[in-house]
């Protein structure tokens, strides 16, 4: 039967670790293993593996094939080495001595280099760390500074708004000045006219009694003009009413004059007529 030593997955999605096992070469990747030899999480930096070395050994003494992946973590972790010493203890080149301590001094100086490998990696991030927190004090002192001088700007008026206060002041200077010029110039003209003011209700007393006086004469010719008027209206009336008064006495007289001469005997008419 082939045995590989092998990888085995575990983990979340995204955040694989894995099992280093001995298993038969006809199993799936996750299904039954013969031995489980370590572990393996590539989500750290460095990686933490966790392997029995003695174990590891064992199985490839037998003939366990690993795989690729499975190889570098047992030369990682001295596995190779400490079977390639094994193999030179039988052939008699070296004492389990010498080898045992020839796998402690690999031992040490891989680990020394893991240490170093570690504390460089850690000084990187405070490295790293450290230009964050510079970058963002270096953006809030700009931050301050741009502040500062905003308040500044806006406290201290600029040289623009300087000379627009000056060519403002020098404006209101010159309408002030020509405000006064006119005001000067107003003030004989207003003496003038109260003098003159004064002067014109003496001169209009006299047209006031002008006026006054042709008030009467207009109201006396008015008068008279309806006084006449009023004699012609009265003197026309009695005309028409002498006119129409003949008429009337003439129609009543006659049937009178015929019955008074009817009615006289004709001595009287004689005498009448010897009188006339």
């Amino acid at each position: 039967m082939a045995v590989k030593i092998r990888l085995q997955r575990h983990g979340k999605k995204g955040k694989p670790f894995y099992w280093i096992v001995a298993a038969d070469a006809r199993s799936k990747r996750d299904g039954k293993y013969l031995e489980k030899l370590g572990s393996y999480n590539p989500n750290t930096n460095p990686a933490t593996i966790d392997l029995n070395v003695d174990g590891a050994v064992t199985w490839l003494q037998h003939g366990a094939q690993p795989t690729d992946t499975a190889r570098a973590i047992l030369s990682y972790k001295g596995a190779l080495l400490k079977k390639h010493l094994a193999v030179g203890v039988k052939k008699g080149a070296l004492t389990e001595e010498e080898a045992e301590a020839k796998f402690k001094a690999w031992l040490e100086e891989k680990e020394g280099k893991i240490n170093a490998k570690r504390e460089g990696l850690a000084k990187a991030e405070a490295k790293a760390k450290a230009k964050v927190l510079e970058a963002e004090k270096a953006i809030s002192d700009a931050r301050v500074a741009a502040a500062e001088e905003e308040a500044v700007a806006e406290e201290a008026p600029t040289d623009e708004a300087i000379a627009e206060e000056t060519t403002e002041a020098t404006a209101t200077e010159t309408v002030e000045a020509e405000v006064e010029k006119e005001a000067v110039k107003e003030e004989p003209t207003k003496e003038v006219a109260e003098v003159e003011e004064k002067k014109e209700p003496a001169k209009e007393e006299p047209a006031d009694n002008a006026t006054q006086e042709a008030v009467p004469e207009e109201t006396t010719e008015k008068t008279a003009k309806e006084t006449t008027e009023k004699a012609k209206a009265v003197e026309d009336s009695a005309k028409e009413a002498t006119m129409e008064k003949p008429t009337e006495e003439n129609v009543e007289e006659e049937p009178v004059a015929k019955k008074t001469k009817e009615d006289t005997p004709p001595a009287k008419e004689k005498a009448s007529k010897e009188e006339e």
